[in-house]
């Protein structure tokens, strides 16, 4: 019983993490601007029908009319010839995903290659095709109780030997906050409403309705300071 609800822990940290790793702006997991991402693949489907309908889902309300434009000159220029659609589609391509990324207000660092996404942003897809998490879910939970272990018996090993020197007392401290602050961000992002999950949220609904993001991010100066103070308070 005590052993299932430790799993239903760790599972709801490690799908909060998911959450909020998938709606952050970032360029090491971020997949909009892959070649085979979901935002060129949709970009594909639209020029091969003639209709943009199926990309205006990718960015804000206020964006559609570049967007539409840019899809019109698109199919212009692509029906003169092979090598004219190839430059149209990518010109279509960059302007999507450029827009697209403002949306989420990260910068466009160009169109990366087909492949270049981590596995686990893969299996996240691959949970959405086949209509179930559970696998996701294990992978992830799996590397949270990593996480979890590995920083604990680190700090457990340099609390016997805390005391046996100045030096040996900051190894314990360096290894106590790193411990206590993986474990304090888990259960931050896992606690919901007020929390990232809740900001995430929001984001999204004024995304749907067009509306500019709001920061949520305006915590991290208290979290630094709260870190720092950790880091020479212990």
């Amino acid at each position: 019983m005590e052993k299932n609800k430790r799993l239903g822990t760790v599972l709801l940290a490690a799908v909060s993490i998911l959450a909020v790793a998938l709606a952050m702006p970032r360029q090491a997991l971020a997949h909009c601007d892959t070649l085979d991402g979901p935002v060129i693949t949709d970009a594909r489907l639209a020029l091969q029908k003639g209709d943009v309908t199926p990309v205006l889902k990718w960015v804000m309300k206020e964006n559609e009319p570049e967007v539409r434009a840019a899809f019109t000159k698109a199919l212009a220029v692509r029906s003169k010839g092979p090598e004219a659609k190839e430059l149209a589609d990518n010109y279509f391509f960059e302007t999507l995903v450029r827009i697209h990324r403002a949306g989420e207000g990260a910068p466009y660092t160009g169109l990366a290659p087909a492949g270049a996404v981590e596995p686990i942003v893969k299996e996240a897809d691959r949970a959405l095709e086949t209509g179930s998490a559970d696998a996701l879910a294990r992978e992830l939970a799996g590397t949270v109780e990593t996480g979890v272990r590995t920083r604990f018996a680190k700090v457990a090993e340099a609390r016997k030997h805390a005391d046996e020197s100045v030096a040996a007392g900051r190894e314990f401290v360096a290894a106590y906050v790193q411990y206590v602050h993986y474990a304090e961000g888990l259960q931050a992002m896992a606690a919901g409403p007020g929390g990232h999950a809740h900001a995430d949220a929001q984001a999204a609904q004024e995304h749907q309705h067009g509306e500019a993001p709001k920061e949520h991010g305006h915590a991290a100066p208290a979290q630094e300071q709260q870190h720092q103070h950790a880091e020479h308070g212990h």
